[in-house]
């Protein structure tokens, strides 16, 4: 993950969205995982610039929320996983990134295909539809589209298990069936159990099941918790405690020859509850001239504009945001490689999905709809952006 450059904190200036820090695709980031797996377990046609050794039995264990920076601040209430942080990335003690933006579904798409954003096609919270001209939510896949349409590529999970390695899913029941499990996370075998114990368990059970397994579990309530009452809450810190017990519940139960992985898909960080923090683009006026729709979530949001209004748009942006955001324009930070490695660029059936204007939001801020998206507004944690509390995730390790 690149550095941006030092800025003036008083300074009113917009940012450059070339220094906005950028996730490490092509060596360490969230989309490399899954194939330097694979190539571990004697997979072929899984390229990636990231090595890790080779396991005969994988479990990636994946704590929605849990990003690098807060997991580090809390060893008192993560001891088993604070005691793993020199193990993360090959033992380099450093971080791995998620991507842009920094979000769930775009995450897990990138997980399970091992695809960047650009590629993969879910590039954000929510996204424009083309065929439809409305704004599709990629988390609740509403409103309904074909998800082998939206997103065509193969899982990981499925070429593996097509290759011999005995796959797995271990996680709650309702997520089963979704589109997004579907199109990022489907191969092998889904096993739903409701309590973190029973997946844990499960998950190592499936990874002795065969002599080459890949088992795949999930933890979601961090994230929600972080939403509700913020980053170091109680809630929040309560649910952090219930997470290391679970790591340690699974890594004591792993068969000889295996590999746990525990990451993340983002981190998080608390937006203040106050003007200065929250632009009100439904109060706005500045910011809603000229917007068709506004896609994304609070921290990194796609903004379609109306025909012919797009460089407006962009410079009342970037005059209204000023230090608090990184805004390009769609081409801009698809050349950057916000989306994937810059030469890569975005598929093309990917590229309008993209808002015109791009918002990558810095420090605490964000960009709330309070009209049009009273609950998302109302949420204490948040996340999406490139900032370094968003976009680290750790890869710990554990090995028989």
């Amino acid at each position: 993950m690149t550095s941006p450059q030092t800025t003036d904190p008083a300074s009113d200036l917009p940012l450059d969205p070339r220094t906005a820090p950028l996730p490490a695709y092509g060596a360490g980031s969230l989309a490399d995982l899954l194939p330097a797996i694979a190539t571990g377990q004697q997979l072929t046609g899984f390229e990636t610039g990231l090595t890790l050794k080779p396991a005969d039995r994988v479990c990636v264990f994946l704590v929605d929320g849990m990003g690098w920076e807060i997991l580090r601040d809390h060893p008192q209430e993560a001891p088993f996983l604070t005691s793993l942080l020199g193990t993360s990335l090959n033992s380099s003690g450093a971080p791995l990134t998620s991507g842009f933006p920094s979000t769930t579904a775009t995450s897990l798409a990138s997980v399970g295909t091992g695809l960047t954003p650009g590629a993969h096609g879910l590039p954000g919270y929510s996204a424009l539809d083309p065929g439809t001209g409305q704004l599709m939510n990629q988390l609740r896949w509403q409103p309904w589209t074909d998800p082998y349409a939206w997103q065509p590529h193969p899982t990981v999970f499925q070429r593996a298990q097509d290759a011999g390695v005995e796959t797995s899913q271990v996680s709650a029941p309702h997520f089963e069936h979704t589109p997004l499990t579907k199109i990022a996370l489907s191969g092998g075998t889904f096993l739903g159990r409701l309590t973190g114990e029973e997946r844990m368990d499960l998950a190592a059970e499936r990874l002795a099941a065969a002599d080459r397994s890949l088992v795949y579990t999930y933890y979601a309530d961090l994230d929600g918790n972080g939403h509700r009452y913020g980053v170091d809450s109680r809630n929040w810190r309560e649910q952090l405690r219930y997470v290391d017990g679970l790591a340690q519940r699974l890594a004591e139960q792993l068969p000889p020859r295996s590999a746990l992985y525990v990451t993340a898909d983002h981190g998080m960080v608390d937006v203040p509850d106050d003007q200065r923090h929250r632009f009100d683009f439904d109060e706005d006026w500045e910011l809603s001239a000229g917007v068709r729709l506004l896609g994304g979530e609070g921290r990194a949001r796609h903004v379609y504009a109306v025909p012919g209004a797009a460089a407006d748009v962009y410079t009342v942006w970037r005059e209204v945001l000023g230090p608090d955001a990184w805004v390009a324009r769609r081409e801009e930070a698809i050349e950057l490689g916000w989306f994937g490695p810059p030469r890569a660029g975005v598929d093309d059936r990917v590229r309008e999905r993209i808002g015109d204007v791009v918002v990558a939001m810095s420090g605490r801020a964000a960009i709330v709809a309070t009209r049009t998206e009273p609950k998302e507004s109302a949420l204490v944690g948040m996340h999406g952006s490139v900032t370094a509390a968003e976009q680290l995730v750790p890869l710990l390790e554990v090995r028989t």
